[in-house]
């Protein structure tokens, strides 16, 4: 008499049952965008795409340069240039001459680019007290504390 074997699980459900830390940040990722840009657009704002975050998410109201942002957002200046470019097209940037360094450039917010990131803040900030009211305060603070430790230690094991 053959003994039956349990049927393997496959990766798809097993992944769908017990995510991985690459997942569960995809799924969080995702559902913060989707939201974050259909509220933006649903308030009138141009429809940008979440790959203009790289840029919008690390911009100074006083400007900053293409280089700092590659590096804060961890893209490549190409790509960093090619969003710059795409963002001044939309009204919500500028190029002007760095007082700093007038060879170098600063990518400056407009008017139009100053609202947008405000509002995008407020939206950010109303997403996180809804996540902390969930999951109450100090568990929010314990769950974000940690996972700025997982996405820094990620960051320094890219950057070394």
């Amino acid at each position: 008499m053959t003994k039956l074997m349990p049927e393997k699980q496959k990766r798809s459900a097993r992944k769908q049952a017990e995510p991985d830390l690459g997942i569960l940040s995809s799924w969080l990722l995702f559902a913060v965008q989707r939201e974050l840009f259909e509220t933006m657009e649903r308030e009138g704002f141009e429809k940008l795409g979440p790959r203009h975050g790289a840029v919008l998410a690390y911009l100074d109201e006083e400007g900053t340069r293409a280089t700092d942002l590659a590096a804060l957002s961890g893209q490549h200046k190409q790509v960093i240039g090619t969003l710059i470019d795409e963002l001044v097209e939309a009204g919500c940037v500028e190029r002007r001459p760095d007082p700093q360094d007038r060879r170098a450039k600063l990518i400056v917010p407009t008017e139009a680019g100053l609202e947008r990131m405000r509002r995008s803040d407020a939206i950010m900030a109303a997403i996180e007290r809804r996540y902390a009211k969930e999951l109450g305060e100090e568990d929010y603070a314990q769950f974000k504390r940690a996972f700025t430790r997982i996405a820094q230690a990620a960051r320094s094991r890219e950057r070394a």
